[in-house]
């Protein structure tokens, strides 16, 4: 019994200093993972802090010391504090009325107790029995007291609290209940005994770090999801402060241990223990070997994969296979089912155009951000599709540099602090697009983990967009097949319509009497005979692929009769006049620009101007359709404006934009468009200039002249 007897202060020291730990081990979580927007954050810091002092001294100076109990009440009023800012965050203004006074009650009975301690320390009373047991009987009293009413206030918080709400009280009034309910049950015991049970008040540091570590983990921004998978840095430094704790309980216990032998050599065991204890520590700690050791081991055996494949890959598959039909097309899809592996609340998908530029093809959760028309050069998209790089970008901004993509990371992307990383995604060698995070609720840099599940994942999207395209491109074909087999049918018919109208031109020259007459009519028959002929090798030059007899265009005399037919429809205005000649075929391009200022005029207000806009740059002259009228969607422009068969009209066949382009390309050129949802709309048709068009046409001749002399 003896033996016992001397080894149950030894369980109660490292109880209470297992306490302390468990307290630090709060504080470290409540700091570096809880949601800093929790109203409950600070309270539980400061109780968490409080409990960690208190058990401490517990450990330290017993648990009925003065020190000690002072501390515990100071950790009861955090607690308080921490339920008021939880009614306060709920917005129940009516409810914090009556709860005002019952909190201040609280504080008032609860910092009695500090002077009930101070006065059972006095003199007179310690010397008296009955005095100090009376006391202890009005502590108990003040304590159940304070529990009760707690416990009264976590009940009406939880009961009425808004649904959206409940989530957010839910661990924290699991932890505080517990921490009410032990004290409330362990004073009940001690108040009919007349004494505290030992082992019960040892337990009573334990018991609330356990609660203080539940509550914090209900604190992470991540929800309450209990799985430990901090940083590596945080990781260690808690490791550290767990060794030294342990390091420093050895050294209180082995201490006590040789004064509990008493003797005579009992003093001086004590002071040769604690030199040799301090030796070992100052030799082993600097040890790089030990360093190491302890960091592959904590490595190998602590941490745990930061994700769960199998639920990344089972809501992946869910969210990319659940179909459009909540309004959510597979570019969105895709850009959700990335950011939702690394918890980013927004996400961009750029796309590569014909020139290998990146432009915006969908956006999920990220409406503010604005997106130029070109997202990123294409210098950017080679050195992503060389390297299958994953780039960081906080990396990026601090100067780091892994292939040369630095220099080419667009300055949109650098100054919006949300953006966090870009994943391409390639499929087979080839660049199909990159997503752009936003950055996570939570912080933190990107590992290795992180690379690996991005980099798999963006191949498996990059297949998916890559079948699409595979998909709609056999959707086109099988739509041009038929489109060109009724355009059979319509140019048979169209032929013989011409030549109807070209003989009954002829038999009016030879059998009409009235003069004026023939001559109207002969300017009418000839006027509908060119233009349905002129229909007529329109529809014979697609998939040509050229447009013959190019030469000059004037580009001004161009714009001015587009303007001049329009005039008595809708205003359209010229804004430059600055003569530019380019190369290529009048009536081609004057049917392109009909078409686009045709649009531009019925995506515009009634009196709203359509302007055109005429440049020169380089070797490119440059013609203009600008309108500020509805605009169009990042998505249609990508995956409808140029398809043909989609039109955004009631009753449109769709291929007026497609036959401008190709109009376009036939004559060297290029159409571009740039458009904003509720600002408008602009189209940009470049062509090679006349005068740079014959000094290369010059050169080619001189060229062959010289191969053949040769």
């Amino acid at each position: 019994m003896t033996g016992l007897g001397a080894l149950l202060p030894l369980a109660g020291l490292g109880i209470w200093l297992a306490g302390a730990a468990l307290n630090g081990a709060a504080i470290l979580c409540i700091f570096y993972r809880a949601d800093p927007s929790r109203p409950d954050r600070g309270g539980l810091l400061a109780a968490s802090a409080a409990s960690t002092v208190w058990c401490l001294l517990a450990a330290i100076l017993g648990a009925d010391h003065t020190a000690a109990t002072i501390a515990a009440a100071a950790r009861n009023l955090a607690l308080i504090a921490t339920i008021y800012c939880l009614f306060k965050a709920d917005g129940r203004t009516a409810t914090l009325k009556p709860v005002r006074p019952l909190i201040v009650s609280l504080v008032l009975v609860q910092l009695l107790q500090p002077a009930l301690v101070l006065a059972q320390d006095l003199p007179a009373t310690a010397n008296g029995a009955a005095g100090a047991q009376d006391i202890f009987a009005v502590r108990l009293l003040i304590d159940m007291l304070v529990a009760i009413g707690a416990l009264m206030l976590l009940h009406n918080l939880y009961a009425g609290a808004a649904s959206a709400m409940r989530p957010v009280l839910r661990w924290t009034g699991i932890a505080l209940g517990g921490i009410f309910v032990f004290d409330l049950n362990l004073d009940t015991l001690a108040y009919l005994g007349g004494a505290l049970p030992q082992p019960l008040g040892d337990l009573r540091g334990l018991f609330s770090g356990a609660m203080a570590v539940l509550a914090a983990l209900g604190l992470s921004a991540a929800g309450p999801r209990v799985q430990f998978s901090p940083s590596r840095a945080v990781a260690f430094r808690t490791l550290s402060l767990v060794l030294i704790g342990v390091y420093l309980t050895m050294l209180v216990v082995g201490a006590k241990a040789i004064a509990m032998i008493g003797g005579d050599m009992a003093h001086a065991s004590q002071a040769v223990f604690v030199i040799a204890a301090i030796v070992a520590a100052g030799l082993a700690l600097p040890s790089p070997r030990l360093r190491g050791w302890l960091r592959v081991t904590a490595t190998k055996h602590l941490f745990q994969h930061r994700y769960d494949y199998r639920e990344e890959w089972l809501r992946f598959t869910r969210t990319i296979g659940q179909g459009s039909a909540g309004g959510a097309s597979l570019e969105e899809r895709i850009v959700k089912a990335l950011a939702d592996i690394t918890e980013s609340p927004a996400g961009l998908l750029l796309m590569p155009n014909e020139q290998a530029q990146l432009e915006l093809t969908a956006r999920f959760n990220w409406p503010t951000l604005a997106v130029p028309a070109v997202a990123a050069d294409n210098a950017l998209a080679a050195v992503l599709e060389q390297h299958n790089l994953i780039l960081a970008f906080d990396e990026a901004r601090a100067g780091i540099d892994h292939a040369g993509e630095a220099a080419q990371v667009p300055g949109w992307l650098m100054e919006a602090e949300d953006a966090w990383a870009l994943v391409p995604l390639i499929h087979f060698d080839r660049l199909v697009g990159v997503i752009v995070l936003a950055r996570p609720r939570n912080p933190r840099p990107l590992d290795w983990e992180d690379f690996d599940l991005l980099r798999v994942a963006g191949q498996q999207l990059a297949s998916y967009l890559a079948e699409q395209a595979g998909q709609q491109a056999l959707m086109d074909a099988s739509r041009f097949d038929e489109f060109n087999r009724r355009m059979a049918f319509v140019m048979h018919d169209i032929k013989n319509l011409v030549s109807q109208l070209s003989l009954l031109a002829a038999n009016a020259e030879k059998h009409a009497d009235n003069p004026a007459f023939r001559a109207d009519m002969l300017v009418t028959l000839r006027n509908s005979s060119e233009k349905l002929s002129a229909l007529l090798a329109r529809l014979g030059r697609y998939g040509s692929g050229h447009v013959a007899d190019l030469g000059p265009i004037d580009l001004v005399s161009l714009a001015r009769g587009i303007a001049a037919q329009f005039a008595s429809v809708h205003p359209v205005a010229l804004t430059r006049e600055l003569p530019v000649h380019v190369m290529g075929k009048r009536e081609a391009l004057e049917q392109a620009l009909i078409h686009l200022v045709q649009n531009a005029i019925d995506a515009s207000a009634p009196g709203s101007p359509v302007f055109l806009d005429i440049t020169a740059e380089g070797l490119s002259g440059t013609i203009e359709v600008i309108d500020s009228g509805e605009g169009m969607s990042p998505e249609f422009v990508r995956t409808g404006l140029f398809k043909p068969f989609i039109s955004s009209k009631p009753g449109g066949f769709g291929i007026g934009a497609f036959e401008a382009r190709e109009l376009i390309r036939a004559m060297n050129g290029r159409l571009m468009v740039e458009s904003r949802e509720g600002l408008g709309t602009r189209f940009t048709v470049t062509l090679p200039l006349a005068a740079a068009a014959s000094l290369l046409a010059q050169g080619e001749t001189d060229n062959s002249i010289h191969q053949e002399v040769a």
